[in-house]
């Protein structure tokens, strides 16, 4: 049976973007190469008939350059042709490409999709805010207790502030009259010593003269200037 209707052969697979593209490049390159060519000749036949004089040997160079320009635009109608093929290949692929993106980008949500509802169940929202509600007391009674062990002692409760305020500003007023009058103030003043004899109250003693004895009530007084007093007379009624 083989041998009668043959083997049947396995159908190839269909070429690839990237296969024809690859293959109309080669095309390309080929009818490039062509072009060169072919316009290296035309600029031969172009110094030929510069050189030459009019007649027939310059009619037969233009001739030849006429069917070497015809060539070349042949060329360059496929080369034009093979560009626009490649052009729509390149779009086809890029559309290509992008549906492969969007098929891996759905497959990777769709996968954390359901690692997101997986960790939601074992997440709740109420005991998320039992949680913050427990923290919230806790936090107020940990304010409460800083607060009670920070009250001060022997301090009464009921002081009026604006008195408070006001013995203040006639301390400051104080220290700013005593910085005034001495230029520095009295808490930073040595000590100086007191005065015996001005808190004792005591008289001077005379300078120049002897004090007199307290027994001699006879002595002669003396006036302001030192001197002895002159007495005074008597009035006899």
């Amino acid at each position: 049976m083989k041998k009668i209707f043959g083997v049947k052969k396995d159908k190839e697979p269909p070429p690839s973007i990237q296969d024809a593209s690859d293959r109309i490049n080669k095309r390309g390159e080929t009818v490039d190469e062509k072009i060169k060519r072919l316009d290296a000749e035309l600029t031969r036949y172009r110094e030929q008939i510069k050189k030459t004089r009019p007649g027939p040997a310059q009619e037969a160079v233009k001739a030849r350059a006429m069917r070497v320009l015809k060539q070349k635009r042949m060329y360059e109608g496929q080369r034009d042709m093979l560009y626009n093929q490649t052009f729509n290949l390149d779009q086809v692929a890029f559309a290509a490409e992008g549906l492969k993106d969007a098929q891996q980008t759905m497959t990777a949500l769709k996968s954390a999709n359901k690692e997101l509802k997986g960790m939601m169940k074992t997440v709740k929202i109420q005991d998320i805010d039992n949680m913050q509600d427990e923290m919230m007391d806790l936090m107020d009674v940990s304010t409460e207790i800083q607060e009670s062990l920070g009250r001060s002692y022997n301090v009464p409760d009921d002081i009026d502030e604006e008195e408070l305020m006001g013995e203040l500003d006639a301390l400051e007023a104080d220290m700013g009259m005593e910085t005034e009058s001495d230029g520095v103030p009295a808490y930073l003043q040595p000590d100086r010593e007191p005065d015996v004899e001005s808190e004792l109250n005591l008289p001077s003693a005379p300078s120049g003269h002897a004090a007199v004895p307290p027994g001699r009530h006879n002595a002669q007084a003396e006036d302001e200037h030192g001197l002895p007093a002159v007495p005074r007379a008597s009035l006899r009624g």
